[in-house]
This record gives structure tokens, C-alpha cells and sequence, in this order.
């Protein structure tokens, strides 16, 4: 299933778009928004001591900017593998070879989407809406993406 040490993920051009698309919206919620203004970036820099407010305001503080930045990264590096998929035909259906060496950016971007989209639906565990509800298929589309790289990447790391 892996060729060599990458992971091939086969995509529809139209999904290479809807992925490019997602990933500039959340760079741009990034740059342009600051934690406690968006409940969607606080999902993405979780409370360290919950029962500490002061204390987890300080390890925010302290976390946060570096935290994003490298979400930042992660999505900048998932962006750029989907950059030479962007021409042909909308139903044409490709393998992506995600190297080994950025699985990890895109299992954390692909996350990271999730979350932001679970927080604007409100949505608290990932089983808590109708599947048949049209406004969650961008979100169980994300999860379906994720789930097949994760087991992939495990084939790969082998028993």
C-alpha cells in the first residue's frame, strides 16, 4: 500500500481543491485572528490547568504564538503537497504521494481543520451528529481523509 516511504493518497482533483481551500482559510484564521477572540483557534490551544484559570492564561501566554506558528507550518507544508495536483480535470482522480517525512503536518492539519469545524457546529465529540446532516460533510469528509492516512502511515511503521 506505500510506495517506498511515502503514502499514496488517491484524490479526486475536485478533493485537492476543497483540501487547498480549507488549508488557505485556516492559514488566514491564523494570521488574522488572536486566542480568546475566536473560540475556534482557543479548541486549537487547549487550557493546560483547567482548574487553574490564572495559571493556564500564563502557560497560554507563554505557548500559544508557538503553538499556532507551527500549525502554521504544518499547514503550509500540507499545502505545498497538494500545490502540483491543482491542474486537470475536476473528476480526475490521482494518487498523492505524501512522504514520510510530512505525515505527521498533514495528520495534524487534517486535525486541526476538524477542529475548527466541529467548534463553528458546534459539535463536542466527533460522534454527536446525524451523519445525514448535510452541514457535517466537510467534517466527517476530513475525518474519513485522516482515519485512511493513519492506518496507512501504521502499515507502514509495520507490526
Amino acid at each position: 500500500m506505500t510506495t517506498g516511504s511515502a503514502i499514496p493518497m488517491p484524490l479526486a482533483l475536485i478533493e485537492v481543491r476543497q483540501l487547498v481551500a480549507l488549508i488557505d482559510q485556516f492559514l488566514e484564521l491564523l494570521q488574522d485572528s488572536e486566542i480568546g477572540q475566536d473560540s475556534a483557534l482557543d479548541r486549537l490551544t487547549p487550557s493546560a490547568y483547567p482548574a487553574d484559570p490564572e495559571a493556564s492564561a500564563e502557560f497560554a501566554e507563554a505557548t500559544a504564538a508557538d503553538l499556532l506558528d507551527r500549525r502554521a507550518a504544518d499547514a503550509r507544508v500540507m499545502r505545498a503537497g497538494l500545490q502540483p495536483f491543482l491542474e486537470g480535470h475536476e473528476n480526475e482522480r490521482r494518487d498523492l504521494l505524501v512522504p514520510a517525512s510530512e505525515i505527521d503536518a498533514w495528520m495534524r492539519t487534517l486535525t486541526a481543520l476538524r477542529l475548527i469545524l466541529a467548534t463553528r457546529l458546534g459539535v463536542v465529540r466527533g460522534d454527536e451528529h446525524e451523519p445525514e446532516d448535510p452541514r457535517f460533510g466537510v467534517y466527517d469528509w476530513l475525518g474519513y481523509r485522516l482515519d485512511l492516512l493513519i492506518e496507512t502511515a501504521d502499515a507502514l511503521d509495520g507490526p
